[in-house]
């Protein structure tokens, strides 16, 4: 017999027409909003959903998932109820490039800090390139980071017969209610440790307002950015970055994925969301890998 979602009080069940009363679903961004009590993706999900044609603004929540996957092919999980994981599909205007789609991700990232920083009431901040760190406390002096939520993005191509531009496919998987004692140990120890909200000793831990409060900030930055024709300096998108971003003015080690590690001072994210970093050898714009941040 499968156990209540009620069982455990601390951690009830998102219920899916409340929310969809409360998104206005069918009459702004979000046109459709499904949870799930699991499934191994939702990115997967949403993926599979935009090559069949879905409509832009498809958000898949699951209380429970299998097999997520962060960047660099990572696995991630979570107790059932303990976080939120969820995925939308966005689609420009075809005529958007693609260097303009990769500022999505770093856009939800944006939504992501401003909305958990309001309604979580905790100190929030970005590792380039959309890693959400907050402040736990757990520092010896000044704040401390930990890790409390990673947003992968995939780009999905037109869908077959021309149903629909190509659009991007946006993770999120936020710890909300976990424990110490649930977190996973660091897979390097130079990285941010995992932390949550309850770890971080937020105000509120309730799945039901945070989701809320986090899809609402994302439909704001992605109508800014949209009606901006996609200027990251026009809608105000990469200077909210930026003042989110603590890599920029840090020492920091780029695992780049060709290979080798690039070593220097991380100047600023440029006008296509590419990590500068200053080496001995000159200025160089990362687009992509994983950082670490040198003490």
């Amino acid at each position: 017999m499968r156990a209540s979602p009620y069982a455990d009080l601390n951690r009830p069940p998102l219920h899916e027409s409340a929310l969809r009363r409360a998104l206005q679903v069918e009459g702004g961004l979000w046109t459709d909003l499904r949870v799930v009590a699991e499934t191994a993706s939702t990115n997967a999900d949403v993926v599979e959903a935009a090559r069949s044609g879905a409509d832009e603004g498809l958000i898949v929540v699951a209380e429970s998932q299998t097999a997520g996957r962060g960047r660099l092919t990572r696995r991630w999980q979570s107790p059932p109820r303990a976080g939120l994981t969820f995925s939308v599909l966005l689609r420009p205007d075809a005529a958007v490039p693609a260097v303009a789609m990769g500022w999505l991700p770093l856009l939800i990232g944006v939504a992501l800090a401003e909305a958990v920083g309001r309604i979580a009431m905790v100190e929030t901040a970005l590792k380039w390139p959309n890693d959400l760190l907050v402040n736990d406390g757990s520092g010896d002096g000044g704040p401390e980071y930990g890790k409390c939520a990673g947003v992968l993005g995939e780009m999905v191509p037109a869908a077959a017969g021309g149903a629909g531009p190509p659009g991007i496919v946006v993770g999120v998987g936020l710890n909300v209610s976990q424990t110490a004692a649930e977190l996973p140990a660091p897979a390097d120890p130079a990285a941010p440790r995992p932390t949550s909200l309850a770890v971080a000793g937020a105000m509120c831990t309730d799945r039901d307002p945070l989701l809320r409060g986090i899809l609402r900030a994302i439909a704001v930055w992605y109508g800014r950015w949209r009606d901006a024709d996609a200027d990251t300096e026009a809608s105000g998108l990469r200077a909210a970055y930026r003042d989110y971003c603590v890599t920029v003015g840090r020492e920091v080690a780029v695992s780049l994925p060709e290979g080798g590690v690039l070593h220097g001072h991380a100047s600023d994210v440029d006008a296509q969301g590419r990590l500068v970093v200053r080496t001995p050898d000159g200025e160089r714009a990362v687009a992509a890998g994983d950082v670490e941040h040198v003490r």
